[in-house]
């Protein structure tokens, strides 16, 4: 009798733990959204930009580049600059505006696609003379700016996967482990070479990694809902477990815009519970239509998720 007791109280407790394991691992809607702001010099400011305060708030500076400020720029091997419009989106913007919005966190970008007139490669010279150097660089302006978080979004590269994936996994982790950081994202898109880099950094560092900011305005122009749907099933496989976000780019150049359905489908992945977020290319960009699609994508995001 006793022993059929406690068979049955060890069942019912297994049962419990199971289901409480499955309801942790399980995705889940979020309420984030990102905004990549700065690139373009067109004289945007985080005032510009409409603010829900029912929904988790990250801008983008873009980008710091470790390369030099000459008029034609050469790589530095970790030592980064900014290259962003800093006469707008300064220290004293970043605080103002954190201080204003208390959802508010503000982040940079590294690398992106071009700097002067080339692309922005990715180039050590070594490991641990690039991390060495990346982690004093950055830390200095993280503080100088009261910066919360880093972006990784290299898209050119004279490195392997592997050099790749040491350099940034080790930033990462020393930065988050020194409290300089307290969250890091990647932004690939669907080319073999990126891919092949980012998913090597994910395979060893993708527990150090809180969101995915993938690039499907990467895909071609007039994608639809269906297709865009395949595309973020697709990338939620390569980067399994990852908070992947969805994305569009508010000129219209690419990927599912705003007025071909980006909106159904998020409303989509809402009701299966993958929308972990939200993110736009950017806010230089969307001055010209007043942030019509921020305003939208925040009060779609702000609805009890």
């Amino acid at each position: 009798m006793e022993f059929s007791k406690l068979f049955i109280a060890l069942f019912f407790f297994h049962v419990f733990f199971a289901c409480n394991l499955s309801i942790q691992a399980a995705p889940a809607n979020s309420n984030l959204f990102r905004e990549y702001i700065g690139a373009e010099f067109n004289n945007v400011k985080f005032t510009d930009v409409p603010i829900n305060s029912n929904v988790e708030f990250h801008f983008i500076l873009s980008f710091a580049i470790d390369y030099d400020t000459s008029s034609s720029p050469s790589p530095t091997n970790g030592k980064f600059n900014v290259f962003w419009d800093s006469d707008n989106l300064g220290p004293s913007q970043v605080s103002s505006i954190k201080s204003s919005h208390s959802n508010v966190k503000v982040a940079l970008s590294l690398g992106g696609d071009s700097v002067g007139d080339g692309s922005a490669y990715f180039n050590p010279s070594s490991v641990d003379s690039w991390v060495s150097n990346a982690v004093s660089s950055l830390t200095d302006i993280i503080q100088q700016y009261n910066l919360d978080g880093i972006d990784i979004d290299y898209e050119h590269f004279n490195a392997d996967p592997d050099t790749f994936t040491e350099c940034i996994g080790q930033l990462i982790k020393t930065l988050k482990k020194n409290g300089v950081i307290s969250f890091a994202s990647i932004a690939p898109f669907d080319d073999d070479d990126v891919q092949s880099h980012y998913k090597a950094l994910w395979k060893s560092y993708g527990d150090l990694i809180d969101y995915v900011n993938f690039q499907f305005y990467a895909y071609d122009q007039g994608t639809t809902v269906s297709q865009f749907i395949d595309y973020f099933n697709t990338q939620s496989s390569n980067y399994n477990g990852g908070n992947i976000l969805a994305s569009f780019i508010s000129d219209g150049s690419g990927g599912l815009t705003p007025e071909n359905g980006f909106f159904t489908a998020c409303n989509r992945l809402k009701s299966e519970n993958k929308l972990h977020g939200i993110f736009i290319w950017s806010a230089d960009d969307s001055k010209r239509n007043d942030f019509r699609y921020e305003k939208q994508s925040q009060a779609l995001l702000a609805i009890s998720h």
